[in-house]
């Protein structure tokens, strides 16, 4: 509940509409994981009671057959699992740290998958990997967030060739002639911009991109280590997301059938696979916001006391209906509800970059320069006209005071 403070009104301070989804957010988290919770306890535990109650049959028989004591056998368990932490299994497995072993272990380091199976052991190690991670982690997210990036402007270049070669068609833009090679290309980068996909179109090419990776690495990994159909779609999930339990890890026998071959087709699915999914969770969580800010927007209760004052509809808000007459476009570049050229203002609170600064003051700016070169070469504005009138005047804050400054110092020459 929102309240606001003033004529008269009395009530808590005005909630603002980020704290209000932020706090929404992590309610919502939390409702989330503890029906996760609930659904998986009802699905893991009997499995695990099973299990448990099969180990300490086979526990009790192993001890009473070798004639062991439980302390004893407890104390060999012990001592096999330091070794497996180590990297050594029963079963012929390659070896852990030879330069290919590592090289797969510094690449899940990276990529945040983290599968466990492989862990340094040595102080140096640790201590090398602390800071390793620190720069490797944040170059591949940043690789991910250009990925995106290159898919956003990809679709933006096929829906303006597609839009282009229809009108072609019908005759109604002209064949782009008489034109260099460097205007063509600035101009392209330029008319792009008003082409960004929304984020639902971005979302459906992203699952399914997604599916099919997914649906392809599955089958290369049933083939090639003998995994169950459905256990390497649960693998490529649990790699493509980087959450990397662990207890599936490909290409770790100690040879396969075209060992090269599947080593890069490993390394390509697991690469574009995370490429698709992080990207897709960067879209889903800007639809999670839109979901936020629509509810925001159904549960605000105004003040009975104070005169209904409209509210203009926030960065990411699922606009209502009277809105929508407005709003052109739900950009996936900056997230935010993009509006008609005819209302450019800013919201308030919004910081103005330094491009927007410059591309609004470009008049006075190029104004300025001449009169500075002008001045400089000894051919200075005649000053009968009054410095109202002079070319400087005008602008807005710091500009307008270096204008009006420059436009007297040019009357005084």
């Amino acid at each position: 509940m929102m309240a606001c403070r003033g004529s008269g009104c009395s009530g808590f301070a005005p909630v603002s509409q980020d704290t209000a989804r932020f706090a929404m957010l992590a309610l919502l988290i939390l409702l989330y994981l503890l029906c996760g919770a609930a659904v998986f306890s009802a699905l893991e535990q009997p499995k695990e009671k099973q299990a448990k109650a099969r180990w300490m049959q086979r526990f009790e028989n192993f001890s009473q057959k070798h004639n062991l004591s439980r302390s004893d056998l407890e104390s060999f368990l012990r001592h096999y699992e330091e070794a497996s932490m180590a990297g050594v299994r029963v079963d012929g497995l390659k070896a852990r740290w030879d330069f290919p072993g590592a090289l797969y272990f510094v690449g899940t380091v990276v990529s945040t998958i983290g599968f466990g199976m492989t862990t340094p052991a040595t102080v140096g190690g640790k201590i090398f990997l602390i800071f390793y991670g620190l720069i490797g982690c944040a170059a591949t997210i940043l690789f991910f967030n250009l990925f995106l990036e290159r898919i956003i402007t990809v679709l933006a270049f096929v829906l303006k060739s597609c839009h282009e070669v229809q009108h072609r068609r019908k005759g109604v833009l002209p064949h782009d002639g008489g034109q260099g090679p460097g205007d063509m290309r600035h101009r392209g980068e330029d008319s792009l911009a008003g082409w960004k996909p929304s984020v639902y179109c971005v979302m459906l090419i992203l699952c399914v991109a997604s599916v099919i990776i997914s649906c392809c690495a599955s089958a290369m990994y049933s083939s090639m280590e003998g995994w169950a159909y459905l256990d390497s779609l649960y693998f490529c999930f649990v790699a493509f997301s980087t959450i990397g339990f662990g207890d599936m890890v490909s290409s770790q026998r100690t040879s396969y059938q075209s060992q090269t071959l599947y080593s890069l087709g490993n390394f390509f699915f697991i690469l574009m696979g995370a490429c698709c999914i992080y990207s897709l969770f960067n879209v889903i969580s800007i639809v999670i916001k839109q979901v936020l800010n629509w509810l925001l927007k159904k549960l605000e209760i105004p003040c009975r006391h104070c005169p209904r004052r409209s509210m203009r509809p926030g960065r990411n808000a699922v606009v209502p209906g009277h809105f929508r007459t407005r709003v052109r476009n739900i950009s996936i570049d900056t997230d935010a509800v993009n509006e008609s050229e005819t209302d450019g203002r800013r919201m308030s609170g919004e910081m103005i970059s330094m491009r927007d600064f410059l591309a609004a003051n470009k008049v006075n700016l190029a104004i300025m320069q001449k009169q500075l070169s002008e001045t400089a070469n000894g051919h200075p504005r005649p000053s009968g006209s009054s410095n109202r009138h002079n070319d400087f005047s005008g602008g807005v804050g710091a500009l307008g005071i270096m204008n009006n400054r420059l436009a007297e110092t040019s009357v005084d020459r």
